[in-house]
């Protein structure tokens, strides 16, 4: 098939599939055949050949086609033995015939596939007339404003316009594109038709526009939701919203505010159309951004203790390059503040003229003073954030001059200082919401009563430890050794209230002796090794204390640790080096995101409660927490820009992209596209990917766009979002350079869909589950504590357990053998099924073979007429859903309190858990062992009731997208919906199959 020209319309659809394509023809048994197919020039019947049949026989008439399916969504494709290796892109189905038999059929590419099937639903859908429907829309409504567009200059109503202005006005129509393509379009189009001169008439005009600023991806879906094909009405851009971009309470006069907004004709803006162009324009804008805007703004409970946030943090923010020789500069201060970091270094030293500097020492990175710093803070600290700011000062100060630091503090920063004494009678840290406005002192402090103290050198005196590993030879400073103890001023030790440095010993001693205002820092050396050898304690060691992790001293060029290293411990306190960019950065700026970039992020839940078992290595789903599925499909690119730095290529791009994703060690993947040669204007990719998030909450998505080099792969541009942020259905993704600026016009085209393995999930997130029998389903397993008492409480648990997981699972069961039935994917949501089934419920004469009633909460199917055995299937299989739905919603609340009641009676026993032990006989391991045993068992019960609560709110969102797609579609029983009746609509024709027996080819 010729792919030099871009589908833009129907009639290119039709033509291509008159020149014909090889598709693979897919039966039963692991058969696939190469054939080739095409459209009759009279449009009449589909023919692929060679066949073992007479050409009569290879053929299907277009008016015995009921359905075209995309996707492997039928009985042949699932039981195909290789149907793993079929891309779902290229897949598609014709459903035919009486017997609804299936023609499954695989294109070479995803943009061939679309041919085909937007080719055969406008044949479906106008039959006969398509000719005349073809020829009517030359003269559109977007054709008739790009004349208009053409008018506007020429002005002089000469019939053309001079190149210049042709190229201008096509680039002001879509700013993503380049000067030198556009010329070259209009260039090749005159060459063609040997022309002389470089004038632009009207009708070359609206070739190349048409050429250029069709997205046919765009237009693909644009026909798949249309009731004419050619643009949207407000219902079927209310349609679109909802069942697709999951929008909740759209109306008509959202959908017209919406085509009011976008679209570029004032013809289209008076009739309530949507054009390709104002739905491209509608899906480039911020509005169908992945990133959900809830998340723009501070949307977290701002109440908890400070230890249970993740922090915004900054290692040696003086410095702009490296930790041995680079400059230090006010500017780190500016850049890390207003990029909403709320932990800044300050590592100061005795300075010239009684005033202290700030510099790494032992090192030759220049020195900048004290003073200068606190002005700049005290002007930025609140700047992007009015959430508390720590300052942790590494104080390496003669007694002199640590009391001109204390008299430059509070002059400048006066009662910002938070100097309130800890209060010994409580044990966990004030809130982000109580601290506001604050400027909290992380250092070295002195006992009470104490006028001054030596003291053990700062842990983090990574100079020294920089200078001794490079030899002191390269390091201009004083040849002494660093000093091992320190005199501290009170002066400077009241300043410090609750973010107290010690060192850390271990964790059954911090356990048993540190107070929770007492911070301790950590080598990223030491952090890693207690994340490898003591997961289970640094999480439970940070549920109540501060803990920065800082980069190893031997990070000279400034390179970044990976922060979700130590995010999975719980560490609050990451430290980076804000002045490298690249992977490391990209993960700290986009996980900052989600919480209003205000510096502070709520922590998981099972990191928090005091009660809970979490392993930060867990290579495997998390205990009480629900796997979810990701589902992203990369399918296009616009406007990559080249690769910085690189030449050797000319202007020629060959792009592809990385989907990351970054967590807890059972998360992390990566998936790649194949690459696009010579494109990085308009990649076509059309690629789907799946992953399994087992911890969401600490989950993150990074796509990268790469150039494929032979000498090394490129950087183009990336984008980092928290899997929390994501918004569902179709979006643009922003891309961002090396260094965090966003780039002008570019970016990827996903679609992006979340499903449940077993259910439960956000509510708003389709629900998914992987259908098994009662007999091999998997129950959630408490473990035996040996503590009589206890494992009784236990006991008690398990049936209700059993009963949450038979509720959610025969739900989700029942849902999908309903998808399954619609032809459509596990991706899609119960009102894209109903709006799939709802043309085989309408009669020749357009009246409904069934009906829903809605007057009862859970609306039923009626027959009003006889219907063939695959409709009663549907129906059939509808019913068991709702019963199943019916089930969970009248059980579920009873359930959840036998599961809460059994939690909470388990909890009496957690305070005297170790000395029941004792009684019990348990000893040193055994009595641990019994301790993590109950923590997993609660865990365990948290995790249920939540997952059948979520399932709950699942089923009532089920139940009213059943109910609105009813309405929509005038499948309700009369008097049942006092909406206003809608003519019945063919938005997505889908029709259950059964699978013929032909085996001859």
């Amino acid at each position: 098939m010729p792919t030099e020209k871009k589908i833009s319309s129907a009639s290119d659809c039709i033509n291509s599939m008159v020149e014909g394509s090889e598709l693979k023809k897919v039966r039963s048994n692991s058969r696939i055949y190469h054939r080739y197919f095409l459209l009759d020039a009279d449009m009449q019947s589909l023919r692929w050949e060679p066949s073992k049949k007479d050409s009569e026989k290879a053929k299907i008439d277009i008016k015995s086609i009921k359905e075209v399916r995309t996707g492997k969504n039928t009985d042949i494709f699932r039981s195909n033995g290789i149907s793993d290796q079929i891309s779902e892109d290229c897949a598609f189905s014709v459903i035919y015939g009486e017997n609804y038999e299936s023609l499954d059929l695989v294109a070479n590419s995803a943009d061939v596939a679309n041919i085909w099937v937007t080719g055969l639903r406008y044949l479906i859908s106008y039959g006969k007339h398509t000719l005349d429907m073809l020829e009517s829309s030359q003269d559109n409504m977007r054709t008739s404003w790009i004349s208009q567009m053409f008018s506007e200059v020429d002005v002089d109503n000469l019939g053309h316009i001079t190149l210049c202005n042709a190229v201008q006005c096509i680039r002001n129509l879509n700013p993503g594109l380049k000067t030198s393509k556009i010329e070259l379009k209009f260039k090749e189009l005159h060459k063609s038709k040997d022309k002389a001169g470089t004038e632009v008439t009207k009708e070359e005009f609206i070739e190349v526009f048409h050429e250029l600023c069709t997205r046919p991806e765009i237009y693909f879906l644009l026909v798949q939701f249309s009731s004419n094909k050619e643009f949207l009405d407000t219902k079927d851009l209310m349609m679109f919203l909802e069942a697709e971009q999951g929008v909740a309470h759209i109306n008509e006069e959202i959908s017209l505010e919406i085509i009011h907004n976008y679209e570029p004709s004032k013809e289209g803006q008076e009739k309530g159309w949507l054009s390709i162009d104002g739905f491209t324009n509608y899906l480039m804008s911020p509005d169908c951004y992945i990133f959900d805007p809830e998340h723009k703004k501070v949307c977290q409970d701002m109440k908890q203790p400070l230890s249970h946030y993740f922090i915004n943090s900054s290692h040696n923010t003086y410095l702009i390059e490296d930790q041995f020789r680079g400059p230090s500069d006010i500017t780190g201060y500016i850049r890390a503040l207003k990029m909403g970091c709320r932990s800044v270094e300050l590592d100061v030293w005795d300075g010239p003229d009684n005033e202290p500097v700030i510099y790494t020492g032992h090192t030759m990175t220049s020195q900048i003073v004290f003073r200068s710093v606190i002005d700049i803070i005290n002007k930025y600290a609140f700047f992007a954030s009015e959430y508390p700011l720590i300052l942790c000062l590494e104080n390496h100060c003669s007694i002199k001059q640590q009391k001109v630091m204390v008299q430059h503090m509070k002059k400048i920063l006066g009662d910002k200082l938070y100097t309130t004494s800890p209060n010994v009678e409580e044990s966990y840290l004030p809130s982000p919401d109580v601290l506001k406005g604050k400027i909290l002192i992380k250092a070295k402090k002195l006992s009470s009563n104490c006028s001054g103290v030596e003291g053990d050198v700062t842990d983090e005196d990574e100079g020294a430890e920089m200078s001794q590993r490079m030899g002191k030879e390269n390091v201009e400073q004083p040849n002494h050794v660093p000093v091992k103890r320190f005199q501290l001023c009170k002066e400077l030790s009241e300043l410090v209230s609750i973010c107290k440095s010690v060192q850390f010993k271990e964790f059954q001693v911090s356990f048993q002796v540190q107070k929770y205002w007492e911070v301790c820092s950590f080598n990223e050396v030491l952090a890693s090794r207690y994340a490898n050898e003591n997961p289970g304690d640094f999480v439970n060691y940070n549920k109540r204390f501060l803990a920065r992790v800082f980069p190893s001293p031997m990070r000279i060029d400034s390179s970044n640790m990976n922060p979700q290293d130590f995010w999975k411990c719980g560490c609050q306190i990451v430290a980076m080096n804000f002045q490298t960019p690249g992977l490391m950065m990209d993960l700290n700026i986009g996980w900052f995101r989600q919480n209003g970039n205000c510096g502070y992020v709520l922590r998981p839940a099972i990191m928090r409660e005091e009660v809970s078992f979490f392993s930060a290595n867990t290579k495997d789903s998390v205990p009480g927490v629900s796997p979810q599925l990701l589902h992203i499909k990369i399918i296009s690119g616009q406007n990559f820009p080249k690769p910085k730095g690189s030449g050797a290529k000319g202007d020629v791009v060959d792009p592809y992209v990385y989907v990351e994703i970054h967590g807890i060690p059972a998360d992390c993947a990566e998936q790649r596209t194949k690459t696009v040669n010579q494109n990085g204007d308009a990649p076509i990719f059309d690629e789907s990917f799946e992953f399994q998030i087992n911890l969401p909450e600490l989950a993150m998505v990074r796509f990268v766009v790469l150039d494929d080099d032979y000498i090394g792969d490129e950087f183009i541009g990336q984008y980092t979002i928290p899997f929390e942020c994501l918004q569902t259905g179709y979006r643009h993704v922003p891309l961002q350079s090396l260094t965090g600026e966003v780039l002008a016009h570019a970016s990827l085209f996903v679609h992006v869909a979340i499903t449940n393995r077993r259910g439960g999930g956000k509510p708003h997130k389709r629900g998914l589950s992987v259908r098994k029998g009662k007999k091999s389903r998997e129950y959630a397993s408490l473990r035996t504590l040996w503590i009589k008492t206890v494992d009784e409480v236990f006991k008690n648990a398990q049936p209700p357990i059993r009963d949450a997981t038979d509720l959610r699972e025969n739900m989700q069961n029942a849902v999908v053998s309903f998808k399954e039935l619609c032809g459509l994917s596990s991706v899609a949501n119960l009102m894209q099924c109903m709006l799939a089934v709802s043309p085989r419920f309408l009669g020749p004469d357009n009246t409904p073979l069934v009906v829903l009633n809605l007057s009862e909460p859970y609306p039923t199917m009626e027959l009003q007429a006889i219907v063939p055995e695959v409709l009663k299937k549907i129906v059939t299989t509808y019913d068991t859903m709702i019963q199943s739905l019916k089930a969970l919603l009248e059980n579920a609340d009873a359930v959840y309190e036998k599961i809460v009641h059994c939690q909470k009676a388990a909890m009496e026993f957690h305070e005297h858990l170790h000395s029941i032990g004792t009684k019990e006989g348990l000893k040193e391991r055994k009595l641990q062992k019994a301790v993590e045993s109950f923590t997993w068992n609660i865990t365990i019960l948290k995790g249920q009731a939540d997952l059948l609560k979520y399932a709950k709110n699942e089923t009532l969102e089920n139940l009213k997208q059943i109910h609105y797609a009813a309405v929509s579609c005038g499948l309700n029983k009369p008097g049942t919906e006092n909406a206003e009746a809608q003519k019945p609509r063919r938005s997505l024709e889908v029709i259950p199959e059964k699978a013929s027996d032909e085996t001859g080819e």
